[in-house]
């Protein structure tokens, strides 16, 4: 199998409504963005190149002075409405050479495990999958209100949360899509493996003041126990 081209793409604009200016809101004494950029400039060995996609200055500017390359955004793929694939398309279209797959680094889930790309990267190739994203186990119960009722969506009453059906969620951590996927507006193939990832990392996801402060409690967490293990 010949060599394939990688491009990562970080998706970073500066408006949020929940928790204004996110992306660059300090994250134990560190911006946000600053996790993901450092991630990708990590993992240059597998991407050749990273863009991150911005309509904000300081965004711009601190990607910059990470040696990121930046492609401004245009007012119309900047607003709240504006889905992702639609950025990675124009992200696409915009750059002077071609690729093979597009990895997505969402600077909202700025905690991942060290070695995560790395495997990640090998099943997809190894699988020859059109796209990988990463998922993880739920073990909470789920349920629907029915006229004032509470019906059980994924147990039953009185069942063990160990005993559950196997359900996951779409993390966030990354994405691996192949180029002429997205091209068509797709982030996710036909031919998609869902990546398991059972880490604490996989449960932070900023959108709130509270998911901040978790990710910090996480990050401490996480230093404490590397710092022990060396």
């Amino acid at each position: 199998m010949k060599q394939q081209k990688n491009i990562i793409i970080i998706p970073a604009r500066g408006g949020s409504k929940r928790l204004p200016n996110k992306n660059l809101i300090p994250l134990n004494n560190k911006p946000l963005i600053e996790y993901t950029l450092d991630y990708a400039i990590a993992n240059s060995k597998i991407a050749e190149r990273v863009i991150v996609s911005t309509d904000d200055k300081e965004i711009k500017d601190i990607s910059l002075k990470s040696g990121v390359e930046v492609q401004d955004r245009p007012e119309r793929l900047s607003g709240d409405f504006v889905t992702t694939a639609e950025v990675l398309k124009y992200v696409l279209k915009e750059v002077d050479d071609d690729y093979d797959n597009v990895i997505l680094l969402q600077a909202t889930n700025p905690l991942r495990p060290k070695d995560l790309l790395a495997k990640a990267y090998k099943t997809y190739i190894d699988g020859e999958y059109a796209s990988l994203m990463t998922v993880t186990r739920n073990f909470q119960k789920f349920g629907k209100i029915v006229n004032d009722d509470y019906v059980p969506y994924n147990y039953e009453i009185g069942q063990r949360s160990q005993d559950l059906e196997p359900l996951y969620f779409e993390n966030g951590l990354l994405y691996i899509t192949k180029k002429s996927l997205i091209e068509k507006g797709q982030i996710m193939g036909v031919n998609n493996f869902p990546y398991i990832v059972n880490h604490p990392f996989a449960h932070v996801d900023i959108d709130t003041k509270e998911d901040l402060d978790w990710a910090s409690f996480i990050a401490n967490r996480n230093s404490l126990k590397e710092e022990s293990a060396s």
